[in-house]
């Protein structure tokens, strides 16, 4: 891949030269490289990433018909090459991850502090909590609230449990396209 600025001759070049070249356009510059080749049949795991791949592409343009949107994810721009489409497509394929559970100051009283570290390519928008009985029936749930370094985010328990033993803490994380991942803690 090469790559070209203010070259007169292959300025503003788009698509294929002679079977072998492919020029396209990144911000000012020009993209060269070759031309893809495809091998054989296209197989299933290849269908469904390409349908997903699809579905990327309608948000981000959903994404960049919004004006609010579209300067939410303009102003992430990091790379030289990113763009806030790019970005956007970005983000609708990849989930959120929930690192880490820190239940040390849980102790199961009104009050007590359990802190979720939730990170996301874009960013993480909304942290469920929810604390399990051991048979795995809900004994309390609430949102967590994300702290000033936007990766941190804290939940404050509401209902007293005596008895905290095997319960669980489940942590899940929400990004903006809607991709969700969960952590489960056991105390």
């Amino acid at each position: 891949m090469a790559r070209v600025k203010k070259n007169i001759l292959v300025q503003g070049l788009s698509g294929m030269l002679g079977k072998t070249l492919v020029f396209r356009q990144v911000g000012d510059e020009t993209i060269v490289s070759s031309r893809p080749v495809r091998n054989g049949e296209v197989s299933v795991k290849q269908k469904a990433q390409q349908a997903k791949f699809t579905q990327a592409v309608q948000y981000a343009n959903g994404q960049m018909a919004d004006p609010v949107a579209k300067a939410e994810y303009e102003l992430a721009k990091e790379k030289l090459f990113d763009t806030g489409f790019n970005i956007a497509v970005a983000d609708f394929l990849s989930a959120p991850s929930v690192q880490e559970v820190d239940t040390a100051a849980y102790k199961g009283k009104v009050g007590d502090k359990i802190r979720i570290r939730a990170v996301d390519d874009f960013k993480v928008t909304s942290l469920q909590v929810q604390i399990l009985k051991a048979d795995n029936s809900v004994a309390e749930q609430g949102v967590a609230v994300q702290q000033a370094n936007k990766i941190d985010w804290v939940y404050t328990a509401t209902t007293a449990i005596a008895a905290i033993a095997g319960f669980k803490v489940v942590a899940s994380a929400k990004d903006k396209p809607g991709n969700a991942n969960s952590q489960t803690k056991t105390l």
